[in-house]
């Protein structure tokens, strides 16, 4: 499996970006999706997630409201829709996917959980 993330960027705050993240190798509309994010001297941390069929998502608390995934089978691409963006948003995001066809959020949520990863792309959102 392969994931290719893109859309990041330096943006300002209050800003809007759109991560996309392309799958290969596997049938992607079998495997849940997840996004990291990842600041300088920090651990990678949950952001938001979808299962296999799109029906449902999850988000951290921090950008709830602000972030929407979506995910597009007929492409085999995820993307990430970010608004308002904020300084704190600023890390390098990654895609995941599991082998597992996990649909809870609990471990979703788990970085642990997730088998293939993408490269990351980076976002820089200035104050």
């Amino acid at each position: 499996v392969q994931l290719q993330a893109s859309g990041g960027g330096l943006v300002q705050a209050g800003d809007s970006l759109r991560l996309s993240c392309a799958a290969s190798g596997r049938t992607f509309s079998g495997t849940p999706m997840g996004w990291f994010r990842q600041a300088p001297g920090k651990e990678r941390d949950f952001v938001s997630a979808i299962t296999r069929s799109g029906a449902t998502t999850f988000y951290t608390e921090a950008v709830k409201g602000r972030f929407t995934i979506s995910r597009d089978n007929a492409k085999n691409t995820v993307y990430l829709q970010m608004n308002s963006l904020k300084p704190e948003d600023t890390a390098v995001y990654y895609c995941a996917t599991p082998r597992a066809p996990y649909s809870r959020r609990w471990d979703l949520m788990e970085p642990g959980n997730y088998d293939y990863w993408g490269q990351g792309t980076l976002v820089t959102v200035s104050s």
